[in-house]
């Protein structure tokens, strides 16, 4: 599929509708198979825990938001807030539709879910990712995350450098 043109003004945010537990399970079974060998194991576990976060869901600690483009999809983000208190509140699902990459959408899902952390309190927010997404990482850093954690371990049929990335949010005063 070649690029489509748009501008980042036609970028359309919601939440949950019917499909998209499918459209974001596709997409990240589809691109770590293909940049990275990802076996069925990546694939069904991104299916399974995306749909126990979405029945599990609750506005106030947990965040969902998934963008289009003249109505395709083009990519998600989530906020698990279940551990806010403990571990911090999650950064997951992040994709970008791969024909959209590199246009301001993944920044534009990371700030809106920051956003959406300060605005629930969470005062540190972490995601788990691994070692040679480049420019996730970039888009990371550039909102403030910092490496915490790396460890080697495998999964998903494959050796990977698993990361930690951890934000630390400041209470909002007011």
């Amino acid at each position: 599929m070649g690029e489509m043109a748009f501008e980042l003004s036609d970028l359309e945010l919601s939440g949950y509708i019917p499909g998209v537990v499918g459209k974001i399970t596709e997409a990240h079974g589809t691109y770590y198979y293909e940049h990275w060998g990802f076996d069925v194991t990546f694939e069904t576990q991104v299916g399974r825990e995306l749909s126990e976060f979405l029945i599990d869901f609750h506005d106030r600690r947990d965040g969902f938001w998934v963008a289009w483009v003249s109505g395709a999809f083009a990519g998600s983000v989530a906020i698990d807030g279940s551990d806010a208190q403990g571990q911090g509140a999650r950064l997951r699902w992040f994709i970008v539709a791969p024909q959209l990459q590199g246009r301001g959408i993944g920044r534009a899902l990371l700030k809106n879910s920051i956003e959406f952390c300060r605005k629930a309190s969470h005062s540190r927010v972490i995601l788990w990712t691994f070692e040679g997404l480049d420019a996730a990482r970039c888009l990371y850093e550039e909102a403030g995350f910092r490496l915490a954690e790396e460890r080697e371990v495998r999964q998903w049929g494959q050796n990977i450098r698993e990361q930690m990335f951890e934000l630390k949010l400041p209470a909002l005063s007011g």
